[in-house]
């Protein structure tokens, strides 16, 4: 395989093979983001579950301290009173059956949707639509609630959803390259405490197979990490 020059240099610039303690292989990460742009430093995290079986799903959400550096547009779908605390709290857009009618016809300019319980039967039409983007409202994630304002804050304060995949990865941002190693960390830290939390009971043998970070443009390095 042929690479380009800029990631052929970072592949120099470190070994493949071992495993680095976090604070190295985010510094690493820092290192080998080489493009011109704000690069996003990503965990990716291989776990010992079997996401065939609901018991050994891994799903939740975390506050990152020093939040992601990606500005998210907010969507609420509700009424009356809770509209305005939405707008209040800093949602992005706000409205009801109006805003539905536009997802309907193909409008998805919004990276999350946050909505009401007792809206629920209208979002439920979105259903095909909203849940392949994975913007379809849940509470496991904390986007259907009653508590709006709070919603809308947790997700500009930084607010991310780390989810298994069909190969047993979580894939989830950690912050821009920009933010520097100890911001970086934190969130790291922050992100892995909140997964091995949400080990589940039916997991067995080793539940942290291989933890990786990433820049956007730049190749994985491998972290040493222990429960």
């Amino acid at each position: 395989m042929k690479y380009g020059k800029k990631y052929a240099d970072s592949l120099k610039a470190y070994d493949k093979s071992k495993a680095y303690e976090a604070k190295e292989a985010i510094q690493l990460a820092i290192d080998t983001a080489k493009a011109k742009f704000d690069e996003t430093v990503e965990l990716h995290c291989k776990l010992g579950v079997d996401p065939r079986h609901a018991d050994q799903q891994v799903r939740g959400v975390v506050v990152l301290p020093h939040g992601t550096g990606k500005t998210l547009r907010v969507l609420v779908i509700t009424k009356g009173a809770k509209a305005d605390e939405a707008t209040a709290a800093g949602a992005d857009i706000v409205g009801a059956e109006e805003i539905v009618q536009k997802i309907q016809g193909g409008w998805f300019d919004f990276d999350v949707c946050v909505t009401t319980p007792d809206m629920m039967g209208l979002v439920g039409r979105l259903g095909k639509l909203l849940g392949p983007k994975g913007l379809m409202p849940t509470p496991k994630t904390g986007t259907v609630t009653m508590d709006v304002a709070k919603a809308v804050k947790d997700i500009k304060a930084g607010k991310v959803e780390y989810r298994v995949d069909k190969t047993a990865i979580i894939h989830c941002p950690i912050g821009k390259a920009s933010f520097g190693q100890e911001k970086l960390f934190d969130n790291f830290n922050t992100l892995m405490e909140a997964i091995i939390k949400a080990k589940p009971a039916a997991s067995k043998g080793t539940y942290l197979r291989s933890i990786t970070l990433a820049s956007t443009m730049g190749p994985g390095i491998k972290v040493n990490y222990k429960m």
